[in-house]
């Protein structure tokens, strides 16, 4: 049996997919605990998967550079494989549903190739290929502001406006790789089609409402976390300057994540430590030990679950 590599929690918990060394993707029923389907289409091992903001898709990419489309209901692929790339794909963000046209979601995919592709998944088709990073892509978030921010190996994180590839700007600062990136919005775009107190499915509309709710005034927060073992916060929309330099990390930083109404950040590390911030000034706030190895992280609907090399699993509620 191969490992299971990457894993994603639908917008309102109740599905989890995830993907695997063996090159399959499986849909779970979270309630029951069991398999739902069991979805082949790649030929290498599945890297990354994400959930559609109205959860009636998900993407999947391997190793060979490929992308699949499944139907969660069904468990088939919809339309032809997605390719394109040159090397394995890292990582793929959806077009936030506020900012689709007609609930048509783009999708962005980065690559070890140094480039992002802009992706019609209903045409099937790539839209546009974005190419100014000089090594691998890392991380891609596509904001509410309809602006995608993609972190490299090359130690920076451009600013992309995809409706015709231009590059905004390109924010500098960390001394090497730059492996994660986070925004102050990601809870309120995750569920922007769901409102968790009506248990239900709202309408396209409602999601604006729900991303200015959280939003609240101001610009988006984005928070980026390096091999240089610091973190940085940004305003990326309006200016390429860092709010903040976060320092305190003994290793390189695998994760960071903003709590769900934003005023909070967690950095897991190589350290062995978890480290909470201030989501508006970066400011440190604590340190939550008790791992004995490198700690990732990965996030729940509102409970944050980091996990570690030394076989546990920590829970906590921050900033809810």
């Amino acid at each position: 049996a191969e490992a299971v590599i990457n894993s994603a929690f639908n917008c309102n918990g109740t599905e989890l997919v995830s993907g695997s060394g063996d090159s399959s993707v499986r849909f779970w029923d979270t309630s029951t605990e069991s398999p739902l389907h069991v979805c082949k289409a790649h030929r290498q091992w599945v890297l990354v998967i994400a959930w559609h903001p109205k959860c009636t898709y998900v993407a999947s990419a391997c190793k060979k550079g490929d992308i699949c489309i499944w139907n969660p209901k069904t468990g088939t692929q919809k339309g032809k494989i997605l390719t394109g790339h040159k090397k394995y794909i890292g990582t793929l963000a959806w077009q936030p549903l506020h900012c689709a046209k007609e609930e048509n979601c783009l999708l962005a995919s980065g690559s070890k190739d140094n480039t992002i592709k802009i992706w019609d998944p209903v045409r099937g088709q790539c839209v546009i290929t974005l190419s100014s990073h000089t090594q691998g892509v890392t991380s891609i978030k596509w904001s509410g502001d309809d602006l995608i921010y993609s972190a490299s190996q090359d130690r920076t994180i451009k600013v992309w406006r995809p409706s015709d590839g231009v590059l905004c700007r390109t924010l500098q600062g960390h001394g090497h790789w730059v492996n994660t990136m986070a925004l102050s919005t990601d809870y309120a775009m995750r569920i922007g089609s769901w409102d968790p107190a009506l248990q239900g499915k709202v309408q396209h509309n409602d999601a604006l409402t729900v991303y200015n709710k959280y939003k609240g005034e101001g610009e988006e927060f984005l928070v980026s976390g390096s091999d240089d073992f610091t973190l940085f916060l940004w305003q990326p929309s309006k200016s390429n300057k860092p709010v903040c330099r976060m320092t305190g990390h003994q290793q390189l930083i695998n994760q960071a994540m903003f709590s769900p109404n934003g005023r909070t950040i967690a950095s897991a590390s190589f350290d062995k430590s978890v480290k909470v911030w201030d989501g508006k000034t970066g400011k440190f706030i604590s340190t939550l030990r008790g791992h004995v190895k490198a700690v990732t992280a990965s996030v729940g609907t509102q409970t944050t679950s980091f996990s570690c090399q030394d076989h546990q699993i920590a829970l906590s509620r921050f900033g809810v």
